[in-house]
């Protein structure tokens, strides 16, 4: 019973950071939505939760680890990762001329289904939570 409601609270949680860190990742496509050169990046959220929850990202594993021989190094990550997950880059359907890949009316679109997502997912652990608290107490 313990392990069924951890792994659930896990997905939860893998659930929420994700979007989270996906919701920084349109914002800042929109930032830059003027900036020459600027390349739009996202991440398959499905497939980053799919793996999150299959490898224990709560433990801490995340993608490429360097080993660190002195104190003083600062922890590395791989290119094209993010927090241990795999950026790419979105293919524009109008390039602009200074090389801007950012479409401001997909990145609103994707920045508002995932704040929807993100609201939910609160919404859905917030009441499953109040369940198991009420299970919990006593009644009078």
């Amino acid at each position: 019973m313990i392990d069924r409601l951890n792994a659930s609270l896990n997905f939860m949680q893998q659930s929420l950071n994700l979007r989270a860190e996906r919701q920084e990742v349109l914002s800042a496509n929109i930032a830059n939505a003027d900036t020459p050169g600027y390349k739009a990046r996202d991440f398959d959220f499905r497939a980053e939760l799919d793996r999150a929850v299959n490898q224990g990202r709560a433990e801490g594993q995340s993608g490429l680890s360097l080993s660190m021989t002195s104190s003083r190094h600062i922890p590395a990550q791989a290119n094209g990762s993010v927090g241990g997950i795999d950026m790419m880059y979105r293919n524009p359907t109008q390039p602009s001329l200074d090389g801007n890949t950012v479409d401001m009316d997909m990145e609103r679109v994707n920045f508002a289904d995932n704040a929807v997502h993100y609201q939910a997912d609160v919404q859905f652990l917030t009441s499953r939570l109040q369940g198991l608290k009420n299970a919990m107490q006593r009644e009078s």
